[in-house]
C-alpha cells in the first residue's frame, strides 16, 4: 500500500481491506466507527426508565425538537463513485426524555491539563442544567476538583456550582474546577457518586480521559446503575478521534500566531536570524500546522507525524541555510512532540505518560552551531505553550464550547451513558466513549492541507513525509474495570 492513513485500532479489518494490486487505499476513520447502535448505551437497556415530555417544549413552544434516530452521515466524500453509509447518532433535545429533573443531580470534572475554554464548558453545563431542565435546589450541580483525584472529597470538597458562580468564568482562563492527572479508581469513584447522589457526571478531557470514562461506565452498567456518563472531548491538540476539531484548538492556532510573528520580527532584525517556535503537539501536528498556515512566515514545519534528520543535503539544517541565504532570516514551527527519534529520553512520568525529549533546545543548539561553521548568523527560542494554554476561549471557540455543553446536556437527558458529544461536519453528534479512547486523530500529510504548507515554506519531501507514504497506525486497547481491580489486590499483596 503506497499511502495509508488509518485511524483505528483493528488490524484485522486493515488487512483485509488492502488490495492485493499494492494500489492506494482511501478511507475515513468513520469508516471503522462500530455500527450506529447506541442502544447498549441507553440507561433503559440495563434497568428501568421511565420516558417524559421534555420541560422545553412548554419553555419553548416554537422550538425544533430531533427525532431520537436522527443521524449525519459521517464520510460525506465518494471515491469511485461509491457512497459511504457509515451515520452517527445526531445530538440534540428531543421531544421526549428518560429522565425526570427533579431527580437528577449533576457533577464536573476537568481531567487532564489546561486547555482555552474549560471554564466555558463548566459555565454552559451548569447554565443549560439550571435554565432549561430546572435543576435549582441548592447543591444540585457540583464540580469535582483537580481531575478525578477530586473523588477524594474529603480531601479535594466538592464546588458547589451555580449561575452566579459561573456568570463570567468563561473571560477567564483556566479551570475553576483545577484540572489534574492520575487519581483514578473506577470503583471508589463510582462509589462516591452514590454517596452523594450524582448520577449525571460529564467528564471533560482527552482521549486518554475518556478511556477512563469509559470504564466508569463499565463499572456503572456492571452494577445495573440508573446514571449517565457523559464525555465532553478536549484536546488543546485537536487530536481526538473522528470529530472535526475540539474546543480550544482555535484559541491555542490564535495565540500561536502571535508566537510566530514574534520569532519573525525578532529573526529578520538581525543578520542571518533564525527564529524556532516550539508549540503543543505531543502526537500530532495540528496546531503547528495551522499556526504555520495562518501566519505565512514559516520556512520549515516539523511535526510528529513526519521525521526528520539534520543531516545531509535533503536535511533541515541544509533547508534553514538555503531559506536564509535567499531571504536573509528563517522561521522554524515545532511541535513539542517532533523529532523524538533525535532527543528520546525513554522514561515515563508518575501516570505513565512518555517523557519527551526537549525538541526545541535541541532545535536552537544544531541550528545555532551549523549557522556559525556556514554563513553566521543567530536562533531565537520561544516555548510559548503554558502562556497558550492558560488564556481565555476566543469567541470563536466560547460559541463551540457553549454548543458542547448544552448537547451534552441533552445527550445525559435522553437517558444515554458511555458516550461523547462532539461536531462531525459541524453537527454535534453522539459517539461512544470507547470509539473516542482507541487512539488518536493524526495530520494526514497527503491532504491538501499540509500540501499547501509544504508549498508555501518550500520545504523538500524529506521534511513533509512526502518521500515516504508510510501507515499511521494508532492503538490502544480498551480499558476495563478488572484492570484497576487487579492492581489494587496486587498492592495488598
Amino acid at each position: 500500500v503506497s499511502v495509508l492513513y488509518w485511524y483505528t485500532m483493528d488490524i484485522q479489518k486493515i488487512q483485509d481491506a488492502i488490495k492485493p494490486s499494492g494500489a492506494a487505499v482511501k478511507c475515513h476513520a468513520a469508516d471503522f466507527l462500530e455500527e450506529n447502535n447506541l442502544d447498549e448505551h441507553m440507561i433503559k437497556s440495563w434497568t428501568t426508565m421511565t420516558p417524559t415530555p421534555n420541560p422545553l417544549i412548554a419553555k419553548f413552544p416554537r422550538m425544533s425538537f430531533h427525532d431520537e434516530n436522527d443521524a449525519i452521515v459521517a464520510n460525506i466524500v465518494s471515491h469511485q463513485g461509491k457512497i459511504a453509509q457509515k451515520t452517527v447518532r445526531r445530538a440534540g433535545p428531543t421531544p421526549t426524555i428518560m429522565w425526570n429533573p427533579a431527580d437528577v443531580r449533576a457533577g464536573i470534572v476537568t481531567c487532564g491539563g489546561l486547555c482555552p475554554g474549560l471554564n466555558s464548558i463548566i459555565r454552559d453545563i451548569t447554565v443549560g442544567l439550571y435554565a432549561n431542565y430546572g435543576l435549582r435546589t441548592p447543591g444540585s450541580i457540583i464540580g469535582f476538583r483537580n481531575g478525578y483525584n477530586g473523588f477524594d472529597t474529603i480531601k479535594y470538597p466538592p464546588v458547589v456550582l451555580t449561575p452566579a458562580l459561573v456568570e463570567e468564568i468563561h473571560t477567564k482562563g483556566g479551570s475553576i474546577l483545577g484540572a489534574g492527572r492520575g487519581g483514578f479508581d473506577p470503583d471508589f469513584i463510582v462509589d462516591t457518586l452514590l454517596r452523594l447522589g450524582v448520577n449525571h457526571l460529564y467528564v471533560v478531557g482527552g482521549d486518554g480521559t475518556q478511556w477512563a470514562a469509559d470504564i466508569i461506565f463499565q463499572v456503572v452498567k456492571e452494577r445495573g446503575l440508573k446514571m449517565s456518563i457523559i464525555g465532553i472531548p478536549k484536546t488543546i491538540d485537536n487530536d481526538i478521534l473522528f470529530f472535526d476539531r475540539s474546543f480550544g484548538f482555535h484559541s491555542a492556532v490564535d495565540a500561536s500566531v502571535a508566537a510566530i510573528r514574534s520569532a519573525f520580527v525578532e529573526a529578520s532584525s538581525c543578520h542571518n536570524g533564525v527564529g524556532i517556535v516550539k508549540l503543543m503537539g505531543r502526537d500530532s501536528g495540528f496546531v503547528a500546522r495551522n499556526a504555520a498556515l495562518a501566519s505565512n512566515l514559516t520556512d520549515a514545519v516539523l511535526i510528529p507525524e513526519v521525521d526528520f534528520e539534520f543531516e545531509g543535503k535533503a536535511g533541515l539544517l541544509e533547508h534553514i541555510v538555503y531559506r536564509v541565504r535567499r531571504k536573509g532570516h528563517a522561521v522554524i514551527v515545532v511541535a513539542e512532540g517532533a523529532g523524538q527519534k533525535l532527543c528520546a529520553t525513554n522514561k515515563k512520568d508518575e501516570t505513565g505518560h512518555t517523557v519527551y525529549g526537549d525538541i526545541g533546545n535541541l532545535l536552537k543548539e544544531r541550528v545555532g552551531e551549523h549557522l556559525k561553521k556556514t554563513i553566521g548568523g543567530r536562533c531565537f527560542f520561544i516555548d510559548p505553550s503554558y502562556m497558550i494554554r492558560s488564556i481565555p476561549a476566543t469567541p470563536n471557540d466560547n460559541i463551540f464550547c457553549a454548543r458542547m455543553a448544552h448537547e451534552a446536556v441533552h445527550a445525559a437527558m435522553r437517558g444515554y451513558s458511555g458516550i461523547c458529544v462532539g461536531s462531525v461536519h459541524d453537527y454535534m453528534v453522539i459517539v461512544p466513549m470507547k470509539d473516542i479512547a482507541t487512539g488518536r486523530r493524526m495530520v494526514n500529510v497527503n491532504s491538501s492541507i499540509w500540501q499547501r504548507l509544504c508549498e508555501a515554506t518550500g520545504m523538500p519531501d524529506s521534511l513533509t513525509g512526502q518521500d515516504k507514504k508510510k501507515a499511521i497506525l494508532t492503538r490502544k486497547k480498551r480499558g476495563t474495570p478488572e484492570m484497576f481491580r487487579a492492581k489494587k489486590r496486587r498492592a495488598r499483596l
